[in-house]
């Protein structure tokens, strides 16, 4: 583990400490020296913020072809596997926040950055510290720990779980983010390695390679199913504070259980202006392999009063 700033300045005083105790009196100068080196670290400790809040790390470990034990890890495979990883979190960020479109940059990662602290004991792999998301650009529910518990169980589902399971992510974060951890693994599987991620004392790893190839197949793009499917019908009701709805498909019994996206801000005015009203409506469907479709009613300006024509 790596050494918070406070306990390296409780250390060093410390050692400061026990030198001046062990200084001979006549040795005036050596003792001035110390003793201003002493008065500048209890400053510093006393600026600290209190409680002091340490960011949060996580720890990355791998195991296969490019690693030796504990040891030693390829140079280039630590670089692009970590650079993938780095792409999966801030990825899944961006989708906790709602600002993450199918391409170009991957909104306010150089904001965010993961930051290596250190090496990973076990087999081998890095320490991580997660950055502290504060400020407008970053909302309570795109923190950097839930971005993390989120990959971490990801990870897990994809091996354990059912589609149903990851179908239940997707829909929280963004198909795009899923990919980013697809590409992730496969960046892992292709040079015969395979990982482990250790976060809030709760360990997720898989055993081998062959363990980590299926669930770097469930996670790519080609079986995460995105489309666009138009509906006339009227929508039963809303719940703004789960942010769901019931929607009748007209001249059918088939009744539509979604979200609301999250750039809809004020779901309150669907109960007001479109509850019990035939309306034209297009939803967006994701599916994940043979999961049951899920869908988000993704904008106010998919709501329209007329038929399909």
């Amino acid at each position: 583990m790596k050494i918070r700033r406070k306990d390296a300045l409780l250390s060093e005083i410390n050692e400061v400490e026990v030198i001046l105790e062990n200084i001979p009196s006549e040795n005036v100068i050596d003792s001035f020296g110390l003793e201003a080196r002493l008065k500048e670290l209890k400053e510093e400790l006393e600026r600290l913020p209190y409680p002091i809040q340490e960011p949060e790390s996580l720890s990355l470990t791998f195991r296969g072809d490019p690693v030796r034990g504990s040891t030693a890890i390829s140079a280039d495979f630590a670089g692009s596997a970590s650079s993938a990883f780095v792409d999966a979190f801030s990825a899944i960020v961006a989708g906790l926040k709602g600002s993450l479109k199918y391409s170009g940059p991957i909104p306010d990662k150089s904001l965010a950055p993961l930051m290596i602290t250190g090496m990973a004991t076990g087999s081998f792999g890095f320490e991580m510290e997660l950055p502290n998301l504060q400020g407008e650009l970053f909302e309570e529910k795109a923190s950097a720990g839930g971005a993390v518990e989120i990959l971490k169980e990801l990870l897990r589902v994809s091996a354990e779980g059912t589609d149903d399971d990851i179908s239940d992510i997707v829909e929280e974060i963004h198909p795009r983010a899923v990919s980013k951890v697809a590409v992730f693994l496969s960046e892992i599987s292709k040079r015969g390695a395979w990982c482990g991620l250790e976060f809030r004392d709760s360990y997720f790893k898989y055993n081998s390679l062959e363990e980590l190839k299926s669930p770097e197949r469930r996670l790519r793009k080609d079986n995460v199913f995105e489309t666009e499917e138009t509906y006339f019908g009227e929508f039963q009701g809303f719940l703004p504070q789960g942010r769901s709805f019931e929607f009748v498909v007209s001249g059918e019994s088939k009744v539509i259980r979604g979200r609301l996206g999250l750039d809809i801000d004020e779901p309150d005015v669907l109960n007001r202006e479109w509850l019990h009203k035939p309306t034209r409506v297009k939803f967006n469907v994701v599916q994940v392999g043979q999961s049951r479709p899920r869908y988000t009613l993704a904008s106010l300006d998919d709501l329209g009063a007329q038929g399909i024509d």
